[in-house]
């Protein structure tokens, strides 16, 4: 496991890629094969200038994965020379984020690969920025994995915890920084155990390591003001806290009727578990809250001064898309792009070592 630090590049051997299948153009748009082809069979080996960039403000990630991929899958990549931002970096639109610099036959097939990396891990980076800076310096957790493949949950991670995310849930969203996920104790688990969320937690914590924090979901009965103070009684300073988790269809027993603003995860609710559990004497648990939370709705809730200590965000996080081109913007010295694209230059850009 390797310790992120910003202005500090993850090491090439942290990344588990297929090398040569992407060398070979198999993941590649099969216009930059056969432009490799073109030019390995024409002898021609232009030194050329590729810009990276995207259309919009974004935090940026991925670059220390594009540049693994490129000196890892190029032909020669000691012919290519890279300057490029740093992960974590915040961009302006059309702000060049990479200069890649050498001969173009040797990583004219890697586009598509590098471009996809840093599309996709911006896009989840500038989504959990987002929700950071909506939560005001309340905890945001990491917990979209289960609504997208396995294979991204590393790097979606990374790009998490980049952006100020500071609890992920699988340890493969925590290999690359260094860390391992949280983990709670899930509706599974008190269904297994008859519904009684008080017993799950007691078996929970007779056979768990220590080390791990007692987090406990109290909605299986649709009463988490009753539910988090069985679990409080039971487990007492064991217990971490509490995760609220009623679904959008429902209204908890302890809130008010009225409209549809009154059902799931509502301001109310959260009060109400706050006061039973400050009343009744366990002013330590914390209250986590997840279901459906995106950035405005934790807005709303640190505008009412809702008192959360932590939001589980899931599929909002995957919802932002930011897409990067590549141009060749200079060859064999002289600058050549197409109409409406030009060299940028950016001294911003670090050489890659």
């Amino acid at each position: 496991m390797v310790e992120w630090k910003r202005g500090k590049r993850l090491p090439v051997d942290v990344f588990n890629f297929p090398i040569e299948k992407i060398r070979s153009g198999w993941y590649s748009d099969k216009y930059f094969v056969r432009t490799r082809e073109v030019l390995l069979k024409d002898h021609h080996h232009p030194n050329v200038t590729m810009q990276v960039f995207c259309r919009q403000p974004a935090t940026v990630c991925g670059l220390d994965e594009a540049i693994a991929v490129l000196k890892l899958c190029s032909t020669e990549p000691k012919r290519i020379k890279i300057h490029a931002l740093y992960d974590g970096d915040e961009v302006t639109p059309w702000e060049p984020v990479m200069h890649i610099v050498g001969d173009y036959a040797t990583f004219c097939h890697l586009e598509t690969i590098y471009l996809g990396i840093i599309s996709r891990r911006t896009s989840v980076a500038t989504a959990v920025k987002k929700v950071v800076q909506a939560a005001n310096g309340k905890q945001v957790l990491f917990f979209p994995a289960r609504f997208d493949h396995f294979s991204v949950q590393t790097g979606d991670g990374y790009a998490a915890y980049i952006s100020g995310a500071l609890g992920v849930s699988t340890d493969a969203n925590a290999a690359w920084w260094g860390d391992e996920g949280i983990g709670t104790i899930p509706h599974g688990l008190i269904a297994a155990y008859g519904g009684d969320t008080a017993r799950a937690s007691i078996v929970f914590d007779k056979h768990v390591p220590k080390s791990v924090k007692r987090m406990v979901l109290v909605d299986f009965d649709n009463d988490c003001v009753k539910t988090s103070l069985a679990v409080a009684k039971k487990l007492g300073r064991k217990l971490w806290g509490v995760r609220l988790d009623t679904s959008a269809e429902l209204r908890d027993e302890s809130v008010t009727p009225r409209d549809d603003r009154s059902l799931g995860v509502c301001p109310e609710l959260v009060f109400n578990v706050r006061k039973a559990l400050d009343q009744n004497g366990f002013p330590w648990v914390k209250i986590v809250i997840s279901g459906g939370f995106t950035g405005s709705k934790i807005r709303e809730f640190i505008k009412l001064r809702v008192p959360f200590d932590a939001v589980g965000v899931g599929s909002a996080l995957l919802r932002e898309k930011i897409d990067f081109t590549a141009d060749l913007v200079v060859v064999n010295g002289k600058k050549c792009a197409k109409v409406g694209r030009a060299y940028v230059e950016n001294k911003r850009l670090r050489v890659v070592r």
